[in-house]
């Protein structure tokens, strides 16, 4: 049987890292932010605009739950199996096939012009999660991989997120902006086109990583290495997939984060899915004004991505990880009993601060604690969490409008999110002293070795 391939390595060899070094001089990584950039784009246009379209169509909360739930179904079905087939697959070409497949399952809202047709909307939305299910633990495991476990990655992780707060601040006005012009059809087509480029710049970063070595090419005098049937993959895939589940479940530095974001995202998603009726029944603003929300959000995020990097290091995960949902909840009741609707962009940008960096924070923990051939897999699992807290959330949401009302029900869902606190405090061990696992720079290897952890592969 096959053990999980190694991290992928490009074709050229690794440099010294210093943290002066600016990052998009690393031209994988130079790929790889530009990809994520423009696709970015195009699907922060769609979030303001699919579930306005939705509610626009039906009027019904339930529906736009049902069309979050929709997003977070496949990772929570396939996204572990994903993760443990992609440590034994090239990252970047399934990346690319991913957007291929993202940009196909969009066009399918195109004829999606009456509440007749909701269906394709669901299918289109089903389409493209299932693809997304594939991208995201696929760039999570290729970030590192491409830039190694140490400070680099930190500035690469920052720079990311950084990037995608400015898209969250201007891409939703633009969304708003569309809408109320040319309506969703131009929404759309920007979408396809975004991933279209996406797939073509992840395809140049493929062709410089050379593919996963199989075992039996790595050690073809072990007795054991042979080439892997048909018949033996599921049954490999499932001896994968235990020891990803077994290595989480074991390791509190990977429960902990598991377990508290768990509770906060409940919270988080069931107070997205309301965000539209909030606007509309308590703020009596335009159903597209969610979009101005968003940008607060966005403007938020900028500051908390400035900032996260050196909070992280100053902090370590446990006290940054009980800090930002501490405030994340407070910022939560702030938004949800705003009476006007500036007040309430105001609480936005607080909600987006410390969002920030908690997804920052645990995107670094988890690819620095998690072992090089199970990234994939534990990064697919912690997708998984994320998406059962997304249905849970998007599903429950409605029902607690029914039985509270909506002023209620999004007080009780802030209240929730405050329990992520000392869920994260004590399953999350405390910080014991360490030594730096980074090594400190030195000359690059030899062209056929690959470069000690912690320092970035060229």
């Amino acid at each position: 049987m096959n053990p999980p391939a190694t991290p992928e390595k490009p074709d050229r060899p690794a440099t010294s890292a210093t943290p002066e070094t600016p990052i998009l001089t690393h031209p994988g990584f130079r790929l790889l932010w530009a990809s994520g950039t423009i696709s970015g784009l195009g699907s922060w246009l769609l979030v303001v605009a699919l579930p306005f379209r939705v509610f626009q169509l039906t009027g019904s909360p339930a529906a736009t739950g049902l069309t979050l739930a929709l997003e977070s179904l496949p990772a929570l079905l396939i996204g572990p199996w994903a993760g443990a087939l992609l440590d034994r697959r090239h990252l970047a070409r399934a990346m690319w096939q991913a957007d291929l497949a993202s940009a196909a399952a969009v066009a399918l809202i195109l004829p999606a012009g009456g509440a007749g047709r909701l269906w394709l909307i669901y299918l289109a939305v089903l389409g493209e999660s299932l693809a997304t299910t594939v991208f995201r633990p696929a760039a999570r495991a290729l970030t590192p991989a491409v830039m190694g476990t140490g400070p680099e990655l930190n500035a690469a992780n920052s720079l990311t997120a950084l990037t995608g707060s400015v898209l969250r601040l201007a891409a939703p006005p633009l969304g708003a902006l569309l809408l109320a012009g040319p309506g969703i059809t131009a929404v759309l087509l920007i979408d396809i086109a975004s991933y279209l480029a996406s797939a073509c710049l992840i395809a140049r970063l493929s062709r410089r990583i050379p593919a996963p070595v199989p075992a039996a090419a790595r050690h073809p005098k072990a007795p054991t290495a042979h080439r892997t049937t048909p018949a033996e993959r599921p049954a490999e895939l499932r001896t994968d997939l235990r020891a990803g589940l077994r290595h989480v479940a074991a390791t509190p530095l990977l429960r902990g984060p598991l377990l508290g974001n768990g509770v906060f995202l409940t919270a988080n998603a069931a107070l997205t899915v309301l965000l539209v009726p909030f606007v509309v029944g308590r703020l009596h603003a335009p159903g597209y004004a969610v979009g101005y929300l968003v940008s607060g959000l966005g403007a938020g995020y900028v500051i908390g991505s400035a900032v996260s990097r050196r909070a992280l290091l100053a902090l370590g995960i446990r006290r940054v990880l009980g800090a930002t949902q501490l405030a994340n909840a407070a910022a939560y009741f702030a938004l949800f009993n705003a009476p006007t609707l500036p007040l309430a962009v105001a609480a936005a940008v607080l909600i987006g601060l410390p969002g920030s960096m908690l997804l920052i924070s645990v995107e670094t923990h988890v690819q620095r604690t998690a072992p090089p051939g199970m990234l994939a897999r534990v990064g697919a699992l912690f997708f998984a969490a994320d998406s059962l807290a997304a249905v849970v959330g998007a599903l429950g949401a409605p029902v607690l409008v029914a039985a509270l009302g909506l002023p209620a029900a999004l007080n009780a869902i802030s209240a929730f999110a405050l329990l992520a606190v000392p869920v994260t405090l004590t399953s999350l061990p405390a910080p014991t002293p360490r030594a730096d696992p980074t090594p400190p720079p030195g000359p690059a290897p030899p062209p056929d070795r690959a470069p000690p952890p912690g320092k970035p592969l060229r």
